[in-house]
């Protein structure tokens, strides 16, 4: 099959850019803003945290939803069409609330909900589309790492330009202001997808089943990767919740974290390409199995850092963040390949794949909160006094990922998730 062209996979992975680009502000300023108009911060994240469960639940039936849509009716290209406007909608309201006069629990819950749907639906139209665009093996890395970069892309725009608008024009000017950027950047990268970026049939229109649902389940591969994405999200998102707190209280220097940020993305975004080369030469499990083993070597070294070791924790987001590029490329370029199991005459089930794929990562995100932060109260940390290298902090934040993202090596070494006729560089992992 011939390879999609370097202005083919740039016009599929545009909409990546606006839809990474949305919920970081969702998550760092909603919470600050709305407590500022008024509201209870305990309702906010509350309310966070109900409409994203919600929003979860909801994904494998938007999956199945994309795979129903006919080809003639634009396949899953229609769903991200659609689902952009109750995104567009969503984000456009959450950040002009009423002046006055309005019950803002009820915009807030009507803003997220609207967000978090197109958001979801998309995403996951997105990354079905995405997986049915080729069959070969190295292709499919090939435009699994072209959808990362251009997300990687989206969260550097997003943790950087509300920040310079909310300190040049305040909290309500800036981010009714970032909205309003927000928007068109959002409709031409999807007009960009949408019309000029390639696509894939789908499965003939038929109703939405339980038994469609539950397919991904019965295919043993997809368990065996699913676990291992679940266990790998968990050693990646603990960090990820706790990097203020050892930013600030460990090495004591808040007023570096979006340096370290941006290191740790770009990195990501510029090792991307190596693990695609290795990927088509050893075979992805091999090479994500590598970049697991960088990444615990390199992150390993966090948990003996302390005050004035800024340099030495930016090299740290450099060589982790490069190993994170394996992350963005290889999982889902897996998946795709294990989707080639349940393939049929009807078509590919790409998107009962992907809304399972996306509640896995949703999921792996709230089990690192869930057990990061209560284990480091429990341990009597205090945020906002200095913590000493190796103290609670030190360990929860560098040491338990690296023990979870071993267990996850040691998964994905004993699982069989490549195809046949995969590179084989050595025995024993993936095959």
């Amino acid at each position: 099959m011939a390879a999609l062209s370097k202005g083919s996979l740039a016009a599929y992975a545009a909409v990546a850019l606006p839809l990474a680009a949305a919920a970081l502000p969702v998550h760092v300023h909603v919470p600050k803003y709305y407590s500022e108009l008024g509201l209870d911060l305990a309702l906010v994240g509350v309310l966070l945290l109900a409409l994203r469960l919600l929003d979860a639940v909801s994904d494998p039936l938007l999956g199945a939803i994309a795979d129903r849509i006919p080809s003639h009716r634009g396949g899953r290209k229609a769903m991200i069409g659609i689902a952009v406007l109750p995104l567009a909608a969503g984000f456009w309201l959450l950040f002009n609330p009423p002046a006055a006069g309005g019950n803002l629990t009820i915009w807030l819950a009507g803003s997220l909900m609207l967000t978090y749907l197109g958001l979801s639906a998309a995403s996951i139209g997105h990354f079905a589309l995405g997986s049915a665009l080729s069959r070969d093996y190295a292709e499919r890395t090939r435009i699994t790492a072209a959808r990362g970069i251009a997300a990687l892309s989206g969260v550097l725009f997003a943790a950087a330009v509300p920040e310079m608008m909310v300190r040049a024009q305040g909290a309500s000017a800036g981010l009714a202001l970032f909205a309003a950027a927000y928007l068109p950047l959002l409709f031409a990268a999807a007009a960009v997808t949408l019309f000029a970026g390639p696509g894939a049939a789908t499965v003939a229109a038929r109703a939405v089943t339980l038994r469609a649902l539950q397919q991904p389940l019965r295919n043993p591969r997809f368990r065996r990767l699913a676990l291992v994405f679940l266990v790998n999200g968990v050693a990646a998102a603990v960090p990820a919740t706790l990097i203020l707190f050892f930013v600030a209280d460990i090495l004591q220097r808040a007023d570096l974290t979006p340096l370290f940020l941006v290191l740790y993305f770009v990195a990501g975004a510029a090792g991307m390409p190596l693990w695609v080369r290795l990927a088509a030469r050893i075979g992805k499990a091999r090479a994500w199995l590598l970049a697991m083993a960088v990444a615990v070597a390199a992150f390993v070294w966090a948990y003996l850092l302390g005050p004035g070791d800024a340099a030495a924790f930016a090299a740290v987001c450099i060589l982790s963040g490069l190993a994170f590029g394996a992350d963005l490329a290889l999982p889902a370029s897996l998946l795709a390949d294990v989707i080639d199991d349940d393939e049929g005459r009807d078509g590919r089930p790409d998107g009962a794949y992907f809304g399972l794929w996306h509640l896995l990562e949703k999921l792996a995100l709230a089990l690192a909160a869930g057990i990061a932060l209560p284990l480091l109260q429990w341990l009597e940390y205090t945020p906002g006094m200095a913590a000493a290298p190796g103290s609670a902090l030190a360990w929860v934040y560098a040491l338990l990922p690296c023990a979870v993202k071993l267990a996850a090596a040691l998964m994905l070494w004993f699982s069989e998730l490549e195809p046949r006729g995969a590179p084989r560089a050595w025995k024993g992992v993936g095959a």
